[in-house]
Parts: structure tokens; C-alpha cells; sequence
């Protein structure tokens, strides 16, 4: 949008196309130009020069998935459509091109200047928008209200990059002589800007509003074997997340080998069901279900309390049964969370600020696992730890084949490689020790020296686990499988806190993914759909028995993001596959033999990924805003300050526990005393949880500290009318049809 300042020069142009100029005329109202003072720019003249017209247009340049815009004019709508080009000359007025042989000015690539005919937030398809000669592209379009932010002198800043020039009449009017105007453009292009992207940079993915990076869209179906390649791809980049969990709790819930791989095959079970309900009833975004990291830590801080580590007899299926119960609870309370429509009213809380401190506390909670454990084994833990960052990191460009394995499957393929290497290790004598055995008990070690070297064989070897010996060829996990759960108030309790922490790392996920795989965001009643059909998926696994509820995983994100696959029916097929794993019971027993300082040495970078792709979510805020940065220093600060306070009540557990479980056994001997053993069971146990108090902290502090929504980047969700008019829209979430006419509520 063109101010008065170059006002003369498209006067001199109208003038010399009088007959234009005439036949425009009796086209539109007479409506005056605006024409801005130079010593002081109103914004409420431009808001009143914009009702009267009908028309504002601003460019967005670039691709990437849009922050939140929601400061907003009172009563003039932006019509805010990503450009083709960036406009490197720095100006706001567009560039007209005048042919130097023909000596006129070369048309339009497409009209840039839409009616502003509708108010709120929307998105729409331009479809005629050119992207170069002869090629059309269908190009989203988002359409926003901006508020007008005014800075010390009441200057309205809006970021961006270019503005369209416009006359009384609001078509776009040529600009002849753009160098004459270059000094005017700046000034004006300092006064009234649209931050699209704070920081100045554009995201490295595709998103809301622009173009899509996918090589496999949301809805296309590139053929059965293709679809097979991308499943098993997409699970298999997951691997860490799905498989590493029983590895942690049910050696420190005093479970065989044999109990490791039953559990590793019903989570590989459990996945598959999850995730293929969670794509036909949930949000129906391509997002496997599986056990998350957020319910590792409860998990834990339940398992290493004194009333559960002192158990003798069959204390792993006790410990289950307990943890089946509180599972179960937490997750009907997040079912009635979404059923109920009260995830609508909670969403209006949960905004990025919030989201990334609280996923990012989900992976640091486990720094005092993390190197001790793998420190057992450094021959074996830092070369795993150098591979996969080798692969992710510096070999994540390399392609093999048209496709960058190093960087899709960094976790697997380093695994394998070092697990060989162990191997080895291990046939050449390197744990072989004189006169000690690595299968007889290090309680029942008599030599000194052979009781000194049994950890190191435990962690280290290759042959250790007795999986493979004992479990069945074909075992197919059911319900009850260890027995009826067991339920006490003080563990629901917890896993009804930490419910609500899953959720906002889900919502977190849900709105990162749709702006990644180039859709709308989804409505409220979705993302409440999808949390409450969470909550039964967590419910199947408190059945099953699985040690942790089922949730989105975080590192979906990454794993779209590097595969460009986002195929809804590619990761369904996936998880087909990981039902039909379950049932063979030595592929359970295989992955229940990796030797546990490889396996902890994969989950430092797991676990660091988490951090990063938590701390990710503030690029759709004001990243550089002093408030935000405040917000999560403090929380993140306190979320690990403040757990360590309640860790230091339990003297007697450092001579019980391993060093890297001390950190959660806070549960018995915590400072809260209230004469109810149940609750201060429950407080000492949550207050001792990272992510439980970066999260109270965050949530506290983001709703009650003053800020502009552009500010703290606000999540946009599309509206209920949406669906009723975008068929796009529809095909991306609806339920299938058969199904949405029995859930009339799931519609929208």
C-alpha cells in the first residue's frame, strides 16, 4: 500500500493515462487517497482510508509455518497472502518492470490486491496465483485481523516486507519512477511493518500459509509399496522413543529378561493400535501414539518410593499392577477433559511460552540417568554418542540413493553399528574376567573381584541378557496380562497431574504438525478429540500393561520434518506392521538384548532432542521479547531448582539406590508433612518432578504477566465455520463418514 508520499508520481502516471483514468472512474466510487503527514504517522487515518476502500494487501515473503498474528486493527482486516519473491530492495511499494525495448510496463504476474470480504481469522485458496510464467500454483492464503502496536510515539508497527500500492478506488495503481520514491518507501516501510516471523527469519520448514515441503502430502496414496517403505521409514526413525522406555523400568522394577521383551512386544502392540485409532478418530494427523517420556519420570518416582523397593517376592508384577492403576485413572480424567469440552476453555491457557519450557523439562528430568548409566561403558556409550551425532548432524546432507539416510535413520543405523562393535568387544574377551561369570547373580559372587567387575558385564556385554533364550517364537500380548490393577489414591493422584502434562505437550505437537504438513490448524473440538481419544489410548495401555500411558510423541515433529513424508496412511500401514512385530516374540527378545550402557547412551541424545524440539516452539513468538525469555529462564530455573529441594529429604536412599535413581525417590521422604500419607505421598512426589513444576511455573506466569498476543504468540486454531466451508479442510480432520454420523460431537 502506497502512501501520500508518492502521491505526485501516480497523479503524473493516472494523468497521462487519461483515458484509463476515465474508464476507472466510472468503475469505483471516488474515494480520496490517503495521504499520510510526514512529521507524524496516525494510524487511525490509515484505518479509516482502509474501511473506505475495501482493500489491504500485504506480502509475506518466504515459506514457513506462520506465528500467531493477532494484534489486530479495530475494524480494518489485513489480507495477509505470502509473496513469490522477496522484495530485496527493502521498499513497501511493488516493483513495476518496464521494458527496456518496448518502453511499457510488463503485466502483472497476478493480482495481489484481495477485497478484505470477510473478518476474524481465516484461510482461503487463491487460485489463480501465478508463480512465474505459465505456471499457477494453488496458494494459501491467511487472512487475519492485526492489531495496531504502537510504539513511545504511537507509531502502529505491523513487520514485513512489502505493501501494495493503491488508489482512491483501491485497484493497484504502477509506480514509474520507483528510485525517485526510494527514500519515501523507507520511511514508510520503518513506520508500518508485519511481523510474520519474529527474529526477522523465516522458519527451516514449510508451514501455515506456505508452500509445502512435503514430497507426500496428508491425503496422497503413492501405491502399497511406497506406502510400506514410508511406514516402516517413519517407525523406525521413532525407534528410541518406542523400544528404549522397557529398557529403564523393568530391570529397576526387579523384572527378568524375559519380562523386558513381553513388554518391548506389547508396546510394540499398543503403538501400532494407538496410532492407527488416533489417525481415523483423533486429530487425524500423521502422528504415531506410543509410550512417551512424560510418563517415564511418574514411572520412576512410583517405582523407587521405599513402600515399592522393599518388595521381595514377585515385586515386578506388583509394581505393574500399581502402575496399570494409576495409568487407568489419569487417563479417564484426560478423557473427560476432552469429551466434556473443558480442553476448549484450557486451550485458551496453553500458548507456546508455556509449551516449550514444559517439553523441554520432559528431557532434561533424566541428565542424572543420562551419562552416569552410560558412563558404565564409555568403550561402547561415546562412540554411540559420536555416530549419531556424525549422522545427524554432520553427515545430514549427504544423500545415498536420491534418499539422506544418515539423517532419517541416524538412530537405528548407529545402533547397529555399535552394537556390533560391542559384539566383538565381547567375543574377544574384553569383559572376560578370571574365574567370574556374567550370568551368575552379583549377590551371589563370592570373590571381591568378580563382585567389582559384575556391573561392568551387566552393562557391557553383548550375551548377558537371556532374552533370547527364553521367549516364545509367537506370543501375542493381551489384557490383564499381569494380573487386575492395583489402585491407590496417592499414585492416580500423580498421574493425573502429569495427564495434564502430556496434554500440553500433544497440543504443542498437534499445531507444530499442522502448520508442518501445510494444513489448517485444527478447530478446538479436534484438538479436544484427539486429547480425549489420548486419554482412552492411555486407558488401553493401563490394560495392557505397558508401565506408561500412550501419548503423541514429541519427536513426530523431527521425524516429518527430515522424511517429508506425511502421509496419513503411510504411518497407518506403519503401525500394521508394528501390530504384526508384537506377535513374534524374539523380535521383543532381540531388542530387550541391547546392552544398557548402548541403550542410555542413545537416550543422552534422545533425550536432548526433546530439549531442543521444546525450546523450538518459541519461534512463534517474540523469541527476542525480555517477558518471554523471562518466563522460560525462570521456569525451566525452578523446574529443576525446586525438585532438587525435595530431593535431598531421603539420606537413606543413596545407600539403597543406584546414584542415578536418587533423584526419584523423593516420594517417601519428602518435606511436605500434612498427616495424610496419601497426599503427602502425591505433593512430595510431584514437587520433585521437573516438568511437573516447569510446567505449574510456565502456566502461572504466561497468563498472569502482561503481553500482546503477537507477543507471546498465541496459538491460532481454525473455527468451527471453517468446516462447513472448506472442503480442504473437511477431508484433512473429519471423522469417516460412517463413523461421524454416530459421533455427530466430532465433527467440528
Amino acid at each position: 500500500m502506497e502512501g501520500g508520499s508518492s502521491s505526485d508520481s501516480v497523479e503524473k502516471h493516472m494523468t497521462q493515462k487519461g483515458h484509463t483514468k476515465t474508464r476507472l472512474g466510472s468503475m469505483f466510487p471516488k474515494i480520496e487517497p490517503f495521504v499520510p503527514r510526514t512529521d507524524h504517522f496516525n494510524p487511525r487515518e490509515l484505518r479509516s482510508w482502509a474501511k473506505k476502500t475495501g482493500f489491504v494487501s500485504t506480502n509475506i515473503s518466504g515459506e514457513t509455518s506462520t506465528s500467531n498474528v493477532s494484534n489486530k486493527f479495530d475494524s480494518a482486516g489485513f489480507d495477509v497472502e505470502r509473496g513469490i519473491e522477496h522484495n530485496r530492495g527493502g521498499g513497501s511499494s511493488p516493483k513495476i518492470e518496464i521494458d527496456p525495448i518496448l518502453g511499457r510496463t510488463r503485466p502483472p504476474r497476478g493480482s495481489e490486491i484481495q477485497p478484505d470480504s470477510s473478518s476474524g481469522h481465516e484461510m482461503r485458496r487463491n487460485d489463480n496465483f501465478r508463480d512465474g510464467p505459465g505456471r499457477i500454483r494453488n496458494e494459501p492464503v491467511l487472512v487475519d485481523k492485526v492489531d495496531e502496536r504502537l510504539n513511545g510515539n504511537g507509531v502502529a508497527h505491523v513487520n514485513g516486507t512489502r505493501n501494495e500500492a493503491v488508489n482512491g478506488g483501491g485497484n493497484e495503481v504502477p509506480v514509474v519512477n520507483d528510485i525517485r520514491h526510494k527514500k519515501d518507501e523507507k520511511i514508510f516501510e520503518r513506520d508500518v511493518q508485519i511481523d510474520m516471523y519474529p527474529g526477522g527469519e523465516e522458519a527451516a520448514h514449510g508451514g501455515w500459509g506456505g508452500q509445502s515441503e512435503m514430497r507426500i502430502g496428508l491425503r496422497d496414496n503413492p501405491g502399497y509399496a511406497p506406502l510400506m517403505y514410508y511406514g516402516l521409514q517413519h517407525f523406525l526413525s521413532l525407534a528410541g522413543s518406542v523400544i528404549f522406555i522397557p529398557l529403564i523400568i523393568v530391570p529397576a522394577m526387579g523384572g527378568k529378561d524375559k519380562d523386558t521383551a513381553t513388554v518391548i512386544s506389547t508396546m510394540l502392540l499398543l503403538t501400532g493400535i494407538t496410532t492407527i485409532l488416533h489417525s481415523y478418530f483423533g486429530t487425524r494427523l500423521p502422528l504415531v501414539q506410543g509410550s512417551s517420556f512424560v510418563y517415564l519420570a511418574p514411572a520412576l518416582v512410583i517405582i523407587n518410593s521405599r513402600e515399592y523397593r522393599n518388595l521381595t517376592e514377585h515385586k515386578f508384577r506388583h509394581i505393574m499392577r500399581e502402575l496399570q492403576g494409576a495409568i487407568i485413572v489419569g487417563s479417564i480424567f484426560q478423557s473427560i477433559l476432552g469429551f466434556s469440552g473443558l480442553m476448549s476453555l484450557l486451550l485458551r491457557l496453553i500458548n507456546p511460552v508455556v509449551v516449550a519450557p514444559t517439553v523441554a523439562a520432559v528431557g532434561l528430568a533424566f541428565f542424572s540417568y543420562g551419562f552416569p548409566q552410560a558412563g558404565s561403558c564409555v568403550e561402547i556409550s561415546i562412540p554411540q554418542i559420536l555416530l549419531v551425532l556424525l549422522f545427524t548432524l554432520y553427515l545430514r546432507g549427504v544423500s545415498v540413493f536420491g534418499h539422506r539416510l544418515f539423517r532419517i535413520y541416524a538412530v537405528p543405523l548407529s545402533i547397529m553399528i555399535v552394537w556390533i562393535y560391542a559384539f566383538f568387544l565381547t567375543a574377544g574377551g574384553a569383559y572376560d574376567y578370571k574365574g567370574c561369570s556374567p550370568d551368575i547373580p552379583s549377590s551371589n559372587m563370592l570373590a571381591n573381584a568378580c563382585v567389582k567387575h559384575a556391573y561392568t558385564m551387566k552393562h557391557c556385554r553383548t550375551d548377558v541378557s537371556s532374552a533370547w533364550r527364553t521367549a516364545a517364537w509367537v506370543r501375542i500380548p493381551y489384557p490383564l496380562q499381569w494380573g487386575i490393577p492395583i489402585f491407590h489414591l496417592r499414585t492416580s493422584m500423580i498421574m493425573i497431574i502429569v495427564s495434564l502434562v502430556a496434554t500440553v505437550d500433544s497440543v504443542g505437537t498437534y499445531h507444530t504438525t499442522s502448520l508442518l504438513v501445510n494444513s489448517k490448524p485444527p478447530t478446538p473440538g479436534i484438538v479436544s478429540r484427539g486429547i480425549a481419544l489420548e486419554g482412552f489410548c492411555s486407558i488401553l495401555a493401563g490394560l495392557w500393561g505397558s508401565g506408561t500411558g500412550s501419548t503423541t510423541l514429541t519427536e513426530n515433529v523431527h521425524t516429518i520434518n527430515i522424511t517429508k513424508v506425511a502421509s496419513r496412511r503411510a504411518v497407518e500401514l506403519g503401525a500394521i506392521f508394528m501390530i504384526l512385530f508384537s506377535f513374534i516374540g524374539k523380535i521383543g527378545a532381540i531388542l530387550a538384548s541391547i546392552p544398557q550402557a548402548l541403550a542410555a547412551a542413545i537416550l543422552c541424545f534422545m533425550w536432548a532432542l526433546v530439549v531442543a524440539m521444546g525450546l523450538s516452539t518459541l519461534q512463534y513468538t517474540q523469541s527476542a521479547s525480555f517477558r518471554n525469555i523471562t518466563i522460560v529462564g525462570v521456569s525451566l530455573f525452578l523446574g529443576l531448582s525446586i525438585p532438587a529441594y525435595f530431593q535431598q529429604y531421603q539420606p537413606e536412599s543413596s545407600l539403597i539406590l543406584p546414584s542415578y535413581f536418587v533423584p526419584f525417590s523423593a516420594a517417601s521422604n519428602g518435606p511436605m508433612h500434612s498427616g495424610s500419607e496419601q497426599l503427602d505421598f502425591a505433593i512430595n512426589a510431584l514437587m520433585s518432578m521437573n516438568m511437573v513444576v516447569t510446567f505449574l511455573v510456565a502456566l502461572v506466569l504466561e497468563n498472569t504477566v502482561p503481553g500482546s498476543r503477537q507477543e507471546r504468540g498465541v496459538y491460532i486454531w481454525s473455527r468451527a465455520e471453517d468446516m462447513e466451508t472448506d472442503t480442504s479442510m473437511q477431508e484433512d480432520y473429519s471423522l469417516p463418514r460412517k463413523c461421524s454420523r454416530l459421533f455427530c460431537w466430532g465433527r467440528r
